[in-house]
């Protein structure tokens, strides 16, 4: 089975989850986890080691991540190390909406763990344009406001 874990500073991991959720429904084996402001490294460690537990040899991960070296991710990465388990994960960070999509969407696809590291990371970069007015499609619904 594949995983996604979300990790990241504050609230961010636990909204973009949520905001996933809205948009995929409950999916099995799709956690997050938050270092927030209150909680010092050691609790982020406790708290994410018991997302884990669902976790059998042999599993594969996707570890998504707000920033590169930050501490969600160096703990996250230490603690999947201990275990063993860094071979069979894919660790990306910066994420956002289309990355977190994609992962969720195509973690359960029968291609392989390098073939799905791409494409998230495709659609993770294609995510990111710029929004302009003349993308917006006016309706004009000829109603009395």
């Amino acid at each position: 089975m594949r995983h996604v874990i979300m990790v990241s500073h504050g609230d961010f991991a636990k909204g973009l989850h949520s905001a996933v959720r809205m948009m995929t429904g409950k999916r099995e084996g799709v956690f997050s986890c938050n270092l927030s402001e209150d909680m010092s490294a050691d609790q982020f460690v406790v708290e994410f080691s018991t997302y884990l537990e669902e976790i059998q040899e042999g599993d594969e991960i996707i570890l998504l991540a707000d920033i590169i070296s930050g501490s969600p991710i160096t703990n996250a990465v230490e603690i999947l190390d201990n275990k063993g388990w860094l071979e069979n994960t894919i660790i990306l960070a910066g994420m956002n909406m289309p990355l977190a999509l994609s992962a969720v969407l195509l973690k359960d696809n029968s291609i392989s763990l390098s073939e799905l590291k791409e494409i998230i990371l495709i659609e993770a970069h294609d995510g990111l344009q710029e929004f302009t007015k003349k993308d917006i499609e006016v309706v004009d619904y000829d109603i009395d406001l």
